[in-house]
């Protein structure tokens, strides 16, 4: 059994990259990957992932536990979205900072040509990407906050005559899927998709994101009204108003235009399913905007912990697998 570990490796210089060429050249092979994730993830200090002990001994092919009630072996991917992926680090760093660099996001299409593996893998690499980005014990929002919905579909003017959907306009689309997002002002954005947009719906989801006290800014719909412990400011939208002095939806609606464009420009199609991950797509990199690509994919690298399987990816709600659909997912060019 080797010596016990506490790495000291110094890998700052890796991050001096503002391409994916420099990338490359810094993460030119596998150790030198595994190395700086060793770093990012344990910051010179390993832990066990089965019991969380910090007495840890590298062996030839990973880490042992060495509590003896423990003494199992892990490699550094182990409870990470790397865990069992045939695919080397070095393409999923490459993964990491282009969906995390594009402000648009990046297809499983145009991975797939861009990388040289195939749109399946490229398109699993994303979604487990995707839930690594999720924000996890956000501190709350505070101050001015504004809150919008906006729904995602496509429209039903678009559609065949033999598909076009009744009630397909308003807040009681049916052929929409609403999601709810809580923006403080000149800060972070929260999204979550919701099933309906009704007050038993969206207090919860304010009262758990934004601090009391805090100043609420919203449209007229009726779902809003009896916050309480806010200051409540509507803004009416259907009698054309759109600023009430200094208050204003105009942030989270710019945020919307940019998620939408997104969805129907690179994705095009995107399924109630999977929405909530493009959602925390967009939502990373809107909330990591004032920083450069380097730092946001040194910031992803720390987010890695928690592991997506593919059967529950592609798994519908009556246990079949959905593989077929959702594999064309996310394919526009």
């Amino acid at each position: 059994m080797g010596q016990f570990v506490h790495l000291e490796i110094q890998r700052d210089h890796m991050l001096n990259f503002k391409n994916l060429t420099q990338l490359f050249d810094n993460f030119k092979e596998e150790e030198t990957c595994r190395l700086y994730l060793e770093k990012q993830r344990w910051d010179g200090t390993p832990s066990c992932v089965h019991c969380g002990s910090v007495k840890v001994y590298r062996t030839n092919r990973g880490f042992q536990c060495g509590e003896k009630e423990c003494a199992k072996k892990f490699s550094v991917t182990v409870g990470t979205i790397f865990e069992n992926s045939k695919i080397t680090l070095r393409t999923w760093f490459a993964a990491m900072y282009l969906i995390s660099s594009h402000k648009k996001g990046i297809s499983s299409l145009q991975l797939h040509r861009d990388l040289g593996i195939t749109q399946k893998t490229a398109w699993f690499i994303l979604h487990r990407i995707r839930e690594a980005l999720r924000e996890k014990n956000s501190p709350l929002l505070t101050d001015v906050v504004e809150v919008d919905e906006t729904f995602v579909g496509g429209k039903n003017k678009n559609r065949h005559y033999h598909k076009k959907i009744d009630g397909s306009q308003g807040r009681s689309a049916k052929d929409k899927t609403p999601v709810v997002g809580v923006m403080q002002r000149g800060g972070k954005v929260h999204t979550t998709v919701v099933s309906d947009t009704k007050a038993e719906t969206l207090h919860p989801i304010i009262v758990n994101a934004v601090k009391k006290g805090s100043i609420v800014i919203t449209d007229e719909w009726r779902a809003y009204q009896g916050m309480d412990g806010f200051s409540h400011v509507m803004v009416n939208h259907s009698e054309g108003e759109y600023t009430r002095g200094a208050f204003h939806n105009n942030t989270i609606e710019g945020f919307w235009s940019l998620l939408k464009r997104g969805l129907y420009g690179i994705y095009h199609q995107v399924s109630p399913k999977h929405l909530a991950r493009y959602c925390h797509e967009f939502e990373y990199r809107y909330n990591s905007r004032k920083i450069a690509d380097n730092e946001r994919f040194q910031i992803t690298l720390q987010r890695v912990n928690g592991r997506l399987k593919y059967k529950d990816l592609t798994q519908r709600n009556d246990g079949k697998s959905t593989e077929t659909q959702e594999g064309k997912e996310a394919t526009g060019a």
